[in-house]
């Protein structure tokens, strides 16, 4: 009777820890997480804290690391290199970007010479990163750059191909 009496409080106990709602950590300091360096001299530590996704299995993140600079006409981007770190004893990956330079842009000749204020990114080799909205993701970068990103979802609406 007593086995039967434990054995249906701990399932009692496990279902209500299984309903429990949660909590998203968005508001957590990146201390509180995990002990990430601090950034260099020249470097700036940017973090990334997603909201939570009812299926985060279906979204993506694109990362644009870049500046805001005058241009003219022509399509502007600057070089540079994005290497993936891991956080030693804890498995958690962040991102230092390297060797920034001044980048390419088409030669077109522009009628009026005006310019205008624009992003200019830094063409990297990471694509899209899974979406986990539990752990930050972390950059860091030369001080002139700034971080900015952009949540990718599928429709749900899909449509038929052609036969052809």
């Amino acid at each position: 009777m007593k086995k039967l009496l434990l054995l249906t409080l701990m399932s009692v106990v496990l279902s209500a820890c299984a309903k429990s709602p949660n909590v998203p950590v968005t508001n957590q300091k990146l201390s509180e997480i995990a002990p990430y360096p601090e950034a260099k001299v020249g470097y700036t530590r940017y973090t990334i804290h997603l909201p939570a996704l009812s299926d985060e299995s279906n979204a993506r993140v694109e990362v644009l690391i870049g500046k805001n600079m005058n241009v003219d006409c022509n399509a502007h981007s600057l070089s540079g290199k994005v290497v993936q770190k891991e956080l030693k004893g804890w498995g958690y990956s962040y991102y230092v970007v390297d060797k920034v330079g001044d980048g390419v842009s088409t030669l077109m000749a522009c009628p009026d010479n005006a310019t205008q204020k624009q992003f200019v990114t830094i063409h990297h080799n990471l694509g899209l990163l899974d979406y986990n909205s539990r752990l930050p993701i972390v950059f860091y970068v030369p001080s002139e750059l700034t971080i900015q990103y952009r949540i990718w979802q599928p429709h749900t609406k899909t449509s038929q191909a052609n036969a052809e």
